[in-house]
C-alpha cells in the first residue's frame, strides 16, 4: 500500500488515537510514524481534537457487576475458585509479590509526578488538565466576500504545517492551467517569503524547513496569492485569501 492519500492517512491516523486501528495495521502504521514527521503530525491533531472531547466526559464509577464481568473473562474458573487470596489477580502477578507491586506503582507515580515531561510534553499535559490547547500558530484566511476559506496551522515548535480548505468548493476552480495559489507570510518588518501551495481541497500536510517559532514568530500576516511561476520570489498583486497569524498561547 502507499500512503500518499491524505484522507487515507487522516483516517489511519484518527483510528489509531481512538484504538480501533488494530493487529498488523496498527503496527504498519507505527512503522509509518517513525519515518514520516506529516503522519507523526497528522497523530498529534487527532490526539488534540479527541483529548478535548475526553475532558468534557464526566467521570463515572464502574459498577460491581462490570468487575465481576471482566474478571470471569480474564481468569479462568479452575483458578478463580482456587483463590482465597482477597486480592484480584492483576495484583499478583507471577513473580512479584502484592508488596513489589504497591512499591512499583509508588515509584512509577512518583516520577510521573516529579517528572512529567519524561512521559508526555507539557502542552499535551496542559492539555489533558483542561488548562489549554497546545501552543500553535493559527491562520483564518478569507475572500473578498469575508468568508472562511483556508485555515493554517503549526504547533509552536513544530515542523509541519497544516492546512484545510473550508467550504465545498474548491480553491482552484477558477485557475488557469499554469497556474497555482501559493501561501505567502508576511513579517511586520520583514521580507515576505513562501511558506507552500495550496491544495484544491480536503486537508494538506507539509514539511517546513524549521520550526514554525523561527519561522513565524514575526509573522503578523498571512495571504494566498494566483502565480504563474513555480518558484515566485515575491507575491503577485492578485490576492486571493488573507487573514491574519494568530499566536495560541
Amino acid at each position: 500500500m502507499r500512503y500518499t492519500d491524505t484522507r487515507l492517512l487522516d483516517a489511519l491516523a484518527s483510528a489509531y488515537v481512538l484504538g480501533t486501528l488494530e493487529g498488523g495495521a496498527r503496527r504498519r502504521f507505527e512503522r509509518l510514524q517513525r519515518d514520516r514527521v506529516d503522519v507523526r503530525a497528522l497523530v498529534a491533531q487527532w490526539e488534540q481534537r479527541l483529548g478535548q472531547l475526553a475532558l468534557s466526559v464526566p467521570a463515572r464509577q464502574p459498577s460491581a457487576n462490570l468487575w465481576r464481568a471482566i474478571e470471569a473473562r480474564t481468569r479462568p474458573a479452575a483458578q478463580h475458585k482456587a483463590s482465597t487470596s482477597r486480592w484480584p489477580a492483576w495484583l499478583r502477578p507471577a513473580g512479584f509479590g502484592f508488596g513489589g507491586v504497591v512499591a512499583g506503582v509508588i515509584a512509577a507515580s512518583a516520577l510521573f509526578l516529579s517528572a512529567p515531561g519524561l512521559f508526555i510534553t507539557n502542552d499535551q499535559l496542559a492539555m489533558r488538565s483542561g488548562e489549554r490547547l497546545p501552543q500553535s500558530y493559527v491562520g483564518v484566511l478569507t475572500d473578498a466576500q469575508g468568508q472562511g476559506r483556508l485555515l493554517v496551522s503549526s504547533l509552536r515548535h513544530g515542523k509541519t504545517l497544516t492546512l484545510k480548505v473550508l467550504g465545498t468548493a474548491p480553491l482552484t476552480s477558477a485557475l488557469g492551467s499554469d497556474e497555482r495559489l501559493v501561501l505567502w507570510a508576511l513579517p511586520a518588518d520583514g521580507v515576505p517569503f513562501a511558506i507552500g501551495t495550496v491544495p484544491a481541497s480536503g486537508t494538506q500536510v507539509s514539511a517546513l524547513p524549521d520550526t514554525s517559532e523561527k519561522l513565524l514568530s514575526k509573522v503578523s500576516r498571512l495571504v494566498v496569492t494566483r502565480e504563474r511561476t513555480a518558484t515566485p520570489s515575491a507575491p503577485s498583486a492578485e490576492v486571493v485569501l488573507s487573514g491574519s497569524c494568530a499566536k495560541l498561547w
